[in-house]
């Protein structure tokens, strides 16, 4: 049974803040496809193409183990089976591991066929029923854990689950831009999901907005000022809070319709790009040193970074084109700065969102992303762990579309803004 986790005490400043370390990195470039289904929280495995043999395969290999066939297609298969046997270990040569024990593993036979060696949930025992589910651990490569088939109490608070997920639960977030429409629904599901204290940054706090009296009631919600376009602002805040921030959700962003030919000028375009690009950077310069130093501080350690883009990110939309070249600037950064967290241990987390529901976006017909549902979906996303996720009916299927072929996409929205 799981014991629920504590607020932590105020730390002792004096005490020693554990060295961040990492389990094991090493795959085989196939292996690397579990990795990816993992990210977005799918349990994928190899499945061979030969009508006559269609085995499935673990572990990932390059070859079927049943007809050699080099035809393996990765498919989203049935995560049930039964947990045949366990073990706990209580020492181990692995520095990652021996500051994190005892740790329980062990055997799972899959309802497929293959049988798969796992960590386990605390939750679970010999002969149960149980679901495995594909997470990303601290290296940021994929492992499975074997979940209770219905969720029980406290079940976010397995010590091993906690390893592989982001879960805000006595945590402290900085949301940067207290402007943002989506601002209030993230605070209030953040405060529901367990975060101990909420950050909300604001720029010109001189210059009303609608929400401002209702944020600062909120019980647990501390408005700070950060202006993403300016260095000093940015630097003096991390100077104050810095230490403090387990997980950063950059949700600032400067929107305007509009790609090249009908702008006069480029103030827009240069605004875009100094919060949706220049802002991500300085937010990174002064806040990532600290969150990478205290990834491994117990309880309330730093574990994530979230980016809010546009889908656009991954495809340009003419009839905002600007705004999503300052987007698809914005990718390319955080998965820069994904592979300078990855030796600490934080996650870079991308959540990718459709037209959303304000007023910049008003003149374009449903479906629009509603401020809550984004919430909903990051907050989920952080509980479980993921790298990418999507937000909304446009954004996944600008995604499938995109991984189908991006030429074809391309095409595709191009021909419809011209109609």
């Amino acid at each position: 049974m799981v014991t629920p986790i504590q607020k932590p005490l105020k730390k002792n400043p004096q005490l020693r803040t554990r060295v961040p370390t990492l389990p094991s990195h090493l795959r085989s470039r196939t292996a690397l496809f579990l990795a990816a289904a993992a990210a977005e929280g799918r349990f994928m495995l190899q499945v061979c193409g030969e009508p006559e043999c269609v085995s499935i395969q673990y572990p990932a290999r390059d070859a079927c183990s049943h007809c050699l066939s080099n035809n393996l297609i990765w498919q989203e298969v049935s995560p049930l089976g039964k947990l045949i046997a366990t073990s706990t270990v209580r020492t181990s040569t692995s520095t990652y591991f021996k500051e994190r024990m005892p740790w329980r593993l062990g055997t799972v036979q899959l309802d497929i066929g293959p049988s798969v060696i796992c960590h386990l949930h605390g939750d679970v025992e010999v002969s149960d029923n149980v679901r495995l589910i594909n997470r990303l651990d601290k290296s940021g490569q994929s492992v499975f854990l074997a979940m209770p088939l219905e969720d029980t109490a406290n079940q976010g608070d397995d010590m091993q689950l906690r390893e592989l997920t982001c879960d805000p639960k006595h945590r402290r977030i900085l949301i940067t831009d207290a402007r943002n429409p989506n601002c209030m629904a993230l605070a209030n599901q953040l405060l529901s999901a367990g975060a101990s204290t909420v950050f909300v940054g604001e720029a010109e706090g001189w210059r009303p907005y609608q929400w401002r009296r209702e944020l600062q009631r909120l019980q647990g919600v501390e408005v700070v000022p950060l202006d993403v376009t300016d260095t000093t602002s940015v630097k003096e805040l991390a100077a104050e809070i810095g230490g403090k921030v387990d997980i950063l959700i950059n949700n600032a962003r400067f929107v305007r319709p509009g790609g090249i030919q009908d702008r006069d000028d480029i103030g827009f375009a240069m605004d875009e790009m100094q919060v949706n690009y220049f802002g991500l950077m300085r937010l990174a310069q002064a806040f990532a040193p600290g969150m990478a130093g205290r990834s491994a501080d117990g309880v309330n350690c730093a574990v994530a970074w979230v980016n809010v883009l546009s889908v656009y990110s991954l495809i340009n939309s003419p009839a905002f084109g600007s705004f999503a070249a300052s987007n698809a600037a914005a990718h390319s950064f955080s998965q820069c700065l994904r592979a300078e967290l990855a030796t600490s241990g934080i996650r870079v987390v991308n959540v990718y969102t459709g037209p959303t529901d304000d007023e910049w976006h008003q003149p374009l017909p449903p479906p629009k992303v509603p401020a809550n549902a984004l919430a909903r979906e990051l907050v989920k996303a952080l509980q479980n762990g993921l790298e990418d996720v999507y937000v909304g009916d446009v954004a996944k299927d600008i995604r499938r579309k995109f991984m189908e072929s991006p030429k074809v996409l391309e095409k595709e929205l191009t021909s419809l803004e011209a109609l």
